[in-house]
């Protein structure tokens, strides 16, 4: 027997006590991550009894958000990156700079230096992609447009951080009160090459290269080769990125996954890599609470509580009132603030990099780690007020109802709308993988067509090409009236959950009681439930999905008695 077993036994003890602490905290009506939050404090170095290894503990949940990025980028193709580049990278860039303002503020309140202050308030200002997409994904939201939108926001703010990361050490000289590193202007654009130079090469070579070699597996016939060459496109691609082109390890899996997204068999490869994500994602958390020193919450209460409502509300509001100012949902400011209300990897890296360069001492850090356990531990708790907290805000805010009911040129048909497109039309929810190519049988054909999407940008997209297209959530009933509803001779349902398909169907129903209906469904057990309310016919979200709806769609146009 080897002499030296830690990685045996951070595993052993890790998964162990998150099993029994997450099973504890499922019986509490907590969220199961608070348990293995707390198994990391029990395993960490400050508290009694075993103490794992930390840095084994780090990589371990290094592997685990690589994991989750390439899961992430195989249901995320660049196309949905770029739809959301409207309202995510502004949004991104603002929020960070008034968290960052917050954080700094509390920082030179506290008789801080510049240095860090700088770190401190951008370590509160970058939230935890891990903690966002666990959220997103429970929810069944990461495939939304409100999801599509968080994760596009999250993937502009890791940009940033990349290229904090390596602009600090030549800032670090001026910001400790020295004078400025050499170089700077040099060095920020050759971080700008890198960057971009990995992207163009995933886009060029990547996007081809990727899929041929996951055919090429899967043609053998062998699970075990197809699953480790998903396994090493995730990990070797992003371990390549990161030593090659100096980016993050999970963007580098981020674009992995997007690359083979392209291949036929992608929903297969996220299948197979969902075990081994899952696992390493509970890694995550433990490490975080290996990391945290309790006693700070005696020694700095106040302290601590300010740092928490920076990240929780702070940042909650800021998000939210950008997203507003940019003509967005309320859903879509609460989903999104909520998204961001928390802190992850990015600020620990950021505070081990301040402390290596004397600009940050054991306080600060202790007092981000603090931050970080308290709003992952709340975040689920926020994202589970989200639909309560809209009603409410519309029930006691006149001004929330003005905002949702304000003229928005895309939430309506313009009045040049060609009558073929208000009677006999189809309407079809969602414009995203599936939807499009519906749309586009559809047209082939020559019928009419409709299109409500949530996403502004793919919207305006749609008008440019002269088609019919209204912006808003279809389970509105103002969004399916401006769609004409009330005369279309078919529904087709290719987006939202199966509580916003029983609302469309509902309205469409109550105002067309004769419309056919076609709707997706996740899996077969809600299919099953949504046949047996009779709500149209329902196919189930495969890989044969989006030439399943087209054949269906065409067929019911043809024996619909309202078509002409």
């Amino acid at each position: 027997m080897p002499h030296d077993v830690s990685l045996i036994a951070i595993l052993a003890a890790g998964f162990g006590l998150a099993l029994i602490l997450g099973f504890v905290a499922l019986k509490l009506r907590l969220p199961p991550l608070v348990g293995y939050l707390l198994a990391g404090i029990a395993i960490g170095p400050s508290t009694p009894g075993f103490v794992g290894d930390l840095a084994l503990a780090s990589q371990l949940s290094e592997i685990g958000v690589m994991l989750l990025m390439f899961g992430v980028g195989l249901h995320f193709s660049f196309a949905d990156l770029l739809s959301v580049k409207r309202i995510a990278v502004p949004g991104a860039v603002v929020q960070i700079a008034v968290a960052t303002a917050m954080g700094a503020g509390l920082a030179w309140a506290w008789g801080w230096g510049a240095g860090a202050a700088l770190v401190f308030g951008l370590a509160l200002s970058v939230a935890s992609t891990v903690v966002l997409l666990r959220a997103l994904e429970s929810r069944q939201q990461l495939d939304t447009a409100n999801g599509r939108i968080a994760v596009g926001w999250l993937v502009v703010e890791d940009l940033v951080m990349v290229l904090v990361l390596v602009l600090l050490p030549p800032l670090a000289g001026l910001l400790n009160g020295g004078q400025l590193s050499s170089g700077l202007a040099t060095t920020l654009l050759i971080t700008l090459a890198k960057v971009a130079a990995f992207i163009a090469l995933m886009l060029v070579i990547g996007r081809r290269a990727l899929p041929k070699l996951l055919w090429a597996v899967a043609s053998t016939g062998s699970r075990e080769l197809f699953t480790l060459c998903v396994i090493s496109a995730a990990v070797g691609v992003a371990f390549a990125a990161a030593k090659l082109f100096e980016v993050s390890f999970a963007l580098g899996a981020f674009f992995a996954g997007m690359m083979l997204r392209e291949s036929q068999y992608s929903h297969r490869a996220a299948d197979e890599s969902l075990p081994l994500r899952d696992a390493f994602a509970v890694l995550f958390f433990v490490s975080v609470g290996m990391l945290f020193e309790p006693r700070v919450l005696i020694d700095e209460p106040l302290k601590v509580l300010l740092v928490v409502a920076v990240i929780v509300v702070g940042k909650t509001l800021a998000a939210m009132g950008l997203v507003l100012l940019l003509r967005y949902p309320l859903n879509t400011a609460l989903t999104v603030g909520a998204s961001l209300a928390q802190i992850g990897e990015f600020s620990f890296i950021l505070m081990g990099l301040g402390r290596s360069l004397g600009l940050v001492d054991a306080q600060a850090q202790s007092l981000v780690l603090a931050g970080a356990l308290i709003s992952i531990a709340l975040n689920t708790l926020l994202f589970s007020v989200v639909t309560p907290a809209e009603s409410w805000i519309l029930r006691r805010s006149p001004l929330a109802r003005r905002l949702a009911q304000r003229d928005d040129p895309l939430a309506e048909l313009p009045t040049s709308t060609s009558a073929e497109h208000l009677a006999g039309q189809v309407v079809l929810v969602g414009h995203g993988r599936v939807g499009s190519r519906v749309a586009q049988a559809l047209r082939a054909q020559g019928l009419a067509l409709v299109i409500a999407e949530q996403q502004r940008e793919v919207v305006e997209a749609l008008r440019a090409e002269g088609l019919a297209a209204v912006c808003g959530d279809a389970a509105e009933p103002g969004v399916l009236i401006q769609a004409h509803i009330a005369r279309a001779a078919l529904l087709v349902i290719a987006g939202g959950d199966s509580l916003q398909a029983r609302r469309m169907c509902e309205t469409a129903r109550q105002l067309n009681p004769g419309i056919r209906v076609l709707l997706r469904a996740e899996n077969e057990d809600e299919a099953e439930l949504l046949r047996a309310e009779g709500l149209g016919d329902v196919l189930v979200a495969e890989s044969a999905l989006a030439e399943s709806l087209e054949a269906k769609a065409l067929a019911a146009m043809r024996t619909s008695p309202s078509t002409h």
